[in-house]
């Protein structure tokens, strides 16, 4: 992780501050900005929602998907945790959080669209920056690309019947043409883009030719990232300076949700006697999000001034400082781990 990422947490602050910022002194330019879609789909939004992704989707591998065998118990963890615990987890919270003991400080034309925008983000596996979750805690490197390999081809065909679902059961109306539209504008599409571009790229020159190309799109990646916060922020500015609190209040449910899957992850990789080196990123793949793509569902969904656009920016805010925290407690607690694992790390 570079310097900039490690500051995430910080800059991101700033944009929000930038944003809130703009948004107040400039609002006709954001109005237009905000005008700017077609079938629901904010297109300035949308060049910097793909300038996040498709280079994350470079660094995957799919040939990796043969590896899975491997290491199937940690798969089969995290594969639990992330479809079965995870989303239903968060909708759980989200609805006892935002929808009963804090709805008395939230804005009620908004409680339903804050719980969607946390499903929306519970429901998509992070994806390329496990990867340096895992490489921080000494992670097993095949057993990583294959599962996050393996979740973004679950992605493709499960994310949309699943939100679809949980949206359902906490009773918010779901367009459905749009929310299949965002499962082909933010997954579909930029899987096919990156496994494309990733083969010709090896197929040229190698591994050195695609680490090149990484190593100049991923200043591009968190300037996308950080623009695109800057406009939310800049749409929402007024409301935030109206209720602070409703960012603090989002973020509970959030935090409680990773550090519970990765428990979880964790504890029953342990029981099972998965390897320490395989427990560890099994542990963070669990409890991480793909908020780039929740963000843009939540955009694509219910627009970009809702109250789902705003949770999942949340996501973000938090994301990295809680990460590391999880980073650091699997590191200490390997001792303790590897008292009752059956297995030792042979990588």
């Amino acid at each position: 992780m570079s310097r900039f990422e490690r500051w995430l947490s910080l800059w991101v602050l700033l944009c929000i501050g930038a944003g809130v910022l703009l948004g107040g002194l400039f609002p006709g330019a954001f109005a237009a900005i905000a005008a700017a879609e077609v079938a629901r789909v904010n297109l300035p939004v949308a060049v910097l929602i793909w300038l996040m992704i498709v280079p994350m989707l470079l660094k995957i591998d799919f040939g990796a998907l043969h590896r899975v065998g491997a290491h199937w118990r940690g798969i089969g963890v995290t594969l639990f945790v992330n479809w079965a615990v995870k989303p239903f987890s968060m909708a759980l919270l989200g609805t006892l959080f935002i929808g009963l003991l804090f709805a008395a400080l939230l804005p009620a034309d908004q409680i339903s669209s804050y719980i969607a925008g946390l499903i929306l983000l519970a429901a998509a596996p992070c994806t390329a920056m496990v990867f340096v979750w895992s490489n921080l805690c000494g992670g097993e490197p095949h057993y990583t690309l294959s599962q996050v390999a393996l979740n973004d081809a679950i992605m493709v065909v499960a994310f949309a019947p699943l939100v679809g679902l949980l949206l359902g059961v906490a009773s918010i109306a779901v367009p459905w043409s749009t929310l299949v539209l965002s499962v082909v504008l933010y997954i579909v599409v930029p899987v096919a883009v990156a496994q494309m571009w990733r083969r010709r790229l090896l197929a040229a020159g190698g591994d050195g030719a695609l680490g090149r190309v990484l190593g100049r799109l991923q200043p591009a990646s968190l300037a996308a990232l950080l623009g695109t916060l800057v406009m939310l922020f800049g749409f929402q500015g007024e409301r935030i300076l109206a209720e602070p609190l409703v960012i603090l209040l989002l973020a509970v449910p959030i935090v409680i949700q990773v550090y519970l899957n990765a428990a979880i992850a964790y504890g029953l990789s342990r029981w099972l006697g998965v390897a320490w080196c395989v427990a560890a990123p099994a542990a963070l793949i669990g409890a991480s999000n793909f908020f780039e793509l929740a963000v843009a569902a939540a955009i694509s969904l219910f627009g970009l001034n809702s109250g789902a656009a705003l949770a999942t920016v949340v996501g973000v805010l938090v994301e990295v400082p809680v990460m590391l925290s999880v980073v650091r407690l699997v590191r200490r607690t390997r001792g303790w781990y590897e008292k009752g694992a059956a297995h030792a790390c042979t990588s």
